[in-house]
């Protein structure tokens, strides 16, 4: 029997026994669902998703409706998620979809390519696990399990080496059953075949697999390249009133574009600047503690600066996107989660102090 032939065949009857056929999209699956779900186990555990998708999807249940809604509030029901760009592209997306798709979802492979924030192997898994299409996939789950099969050396993220590995996937994947063969690949390399703790005694490819063969599970695949992330400093700026918290929009482009959050500067000398230009009625000064956020690539540095003003000020000089919002009732806005945490902190600080 041909290996590839094999490789899809053992793949097929494991999933058939041992994958995942209960998450919620797989519930009466549509090409929207898949996308939505596609998107958002980028970067992000499958456990993590769950509870997102299902609020999403009752709030969006379709792409006209997620289409309609403000940025705002499609960037709200992702805050959490984190890798804004993912919700925005999504956004963007459907309107596209409603532009020049009459609302309806593509299926031409072309076409979905063409979204904002679709890659190949997205494209592919939309398609190929909504519609049974014969499309393959080459997700980080499926780099990790074809690595090991084949002893691929290098890093995936690598052009030659993704190359190799497509060929790969384009090899094994098998038209009849490809729906059960994709949604495999990515519940073995989730499961039995993951980055440290492979068990290869329970996995179906063992028998064939080089990398198991050889006792090299852990040199397959290689390693990103190891470079010490930079850091940055940003200084905020928390302003509140008994009841009241200024929040800004951020640009839309750009770190945690069209999210809001607090004030921010690049100095504690600018920040001291910008408070003595506006002549505030301050009440009381605290400086909360510095918390370091990780972006993939870089570290930033947080110093939040709360300020307690007695009154509220006729005007925020040069802070035009700014508005005060209630601290106990924030509206339904995109927050990125370092905002959301300080908010959060914000709240229970004021709450204290109202039963002293």
């Amino acid at each position: 029997m041909q290996t590839d032939t094999w490789f899809s065949e053992q793949l097929v009857a494991w999933y058939q026994q041992h994958g995942r056929k209960d998450l919620p999209w797989q519930q009466q699956p549509s090409p929207y669902k898949t996308w939505l779900s596609e998107v958002m186990l980028q970067q992000t555990q499958v456990a993590t998703v769950i509870p997102y998708f299902q609020r999403f999807v009752a709030r969006f249940p379709d792409v006209k409706t997620l289409a309609a809604a403000e940025t705002d509030e499609v960037l709200h029901y992702w805050t959490g998620l984190g890798y804004y760009a993912r919700a925005r592209n999504l956004h963007q997306a459907a309107r596209q979809i409603v532009e020049q798709h009459q609302g309806e979802f593509p299926t031409e492979f072309a076409q979905v390519l063409a979204l904002p924030g679709v890659g190949r192997s997205t494209a592919g898994a939309i398609l190929s696990l909504s519609l049974g299409l014969h499309y393959p996939i080459l997700d980080g789950n499926c780099k990790r399990v074809l690595s090991r099969f084949a002893a691929v050396s290098g890093w995936p993220g690598e052009k030659k080496v993704e190359q190799q590995l497509w060929q790969l996937a384009e090899r094994y994947t098998p038209k009849a059953t490809v729906q059960q063969f994709n949604q495999a690949m990515m519940d073995l390399g989730a499961s039995l075949c993951s980055r440290s703790k492979p068990r290869c005694a329970e996995c179906p490819l063992a028998r064939h697999c080089q990398a198991a063969l050889q006792g090299e599970q852990q040199r397959y695949p290689s390693k990103k390249p190891k470079k010490a992330l930079p850091e940055q400093q940003s200084f905020w700026l928390l302003l509140t009133t008994a009841e009241q918290v200024l929040l800004k929009q951020r640009p839309a482009k750009g770190l945690w574009g069209g999210l809001y959050g607090f004030l921010e500067f690049s100095s504690a000398k600018e920040r001291e600047q910008f408070v003595a230009l506006q002549g505030l009625a301050v009440q009381q000064q605290t400086e909360l503690a510095t918390f370091r956020h990780t972006f993939s690539h870089f570290h930033l540095w947080i110093n939040p600066l709360w300020l307690q003003l007695s009154s509220l000020p006729a005007r925020v000089e040069e802070q035009s996107a700014a508005l005060w919002y209630t601290i106990s009732a924030i509206p339904e806005l995109g927050l990125s989660a370092p905002a959301k945490n300080l908010l959060q902190q914000l709240a229970a600080l004021s709450l204290s102090k109202e039963k002293l």
